[in-house]
């Protein structure tokens, strides 16, 4: 899909504000939040227009697609971010590339990206993904496996673990799907508490294009923003 350069910067001004204004709620300012635009449905050129706009995190959801897509487009100043599952097979796309992953969900996962980030040389920053809202349709740990599961992972060569992730239900309310960012911020903060860890836990990576200035206003660090950017 491509958009067109006018609509594209429009829209990208209009997340850029609302997350400002959202964070202010939050008691933030607009830097506290980091937008991360998902870009598995457009086209290179559309993300090439966005890029040069000054929007350098971007997204994918396929471990694949983020190898093609970061290779097409290496003369650019891109962060990429993995936040679909990512299955252990699918490490070796991901890793080096990806400055953060988003949807580690198992131990096995997290010892697998510690030795691929290993073998590149250096660490991985991940989040651990906790489905909070309990559907069997969302990948994650449970909120009583968290603390255990990020206390292990955090304790793997080659993983830096960095925070938390999760995806709220679809709800054309966003008010409805409150409690989902209020409980991941509040577990993140008990994990940080409780949980013996080599660092605080700092992210929250909760929020898309129909709730992501509710998941500011309960203190979302990172926001997934793809419909509300090419639409």
């Amino acid at each position: 899909m491509e958009v067109p350069r006018e609509r594209l910067l429009a829209n990208l001004r209009d997340v850029q504000d609302r997350i400002a204004a959202a964070a202010a709620r939050s008691g933030r300012p607009a830097t506290a939040v980091r937008l991360v635009a998902v870009t598995k449905t457009v086209s290179i050129e559309t993300i090439r227009l966005l890029v040069q706009a000054g929007q350098k995190d971007l997204g994918e959801n396929r471990p694949q697609q983020l190898r093609d897509r970061a290779a097409a487009l290496a003369d650019l100043d891109i962060t990429w971010h993995m936040i679909g599952h990512l299955q252990r097979n699918k490490v070796k796309y991901v890793v080096p590339t990806a400055a953060i992953i988003h949807s580690v969900d198992s131990l096995a996962l997290a010892g697998e990206i510690g030795k691929r980030a290993q073998g590149a040389g250096g660490g991985a920053a991940c989040l651990l993904e906790v489905n909070v809202s309990g559907e069997a349709s969302k990948s994650g740990a449970s909120p009583a496996e968290a603390p255990a599961l990020a206390s292990a992972a955090a304790a793997l060569a080659g993983v830096d673990l960095a925070g938390l992730m999760t995806m709220a239900p679809i709800a054309e309310d966003a008010e409805t799907v409150r409690p989902v960012f209020a409980a991941l911020r509040e577990l993140r903060d008990r994990i940080n508490r409780e949980a013996p860890l080599p660092q605080p836990l700092i992210e929250l990576s909760m929020g898309m294009t129909q709730d992501y200035e509710v998941a500011i206003e309960e203190g979302a660090t990172i926001v997934r923003v793809g419909t509300a950017l090419f639409r």
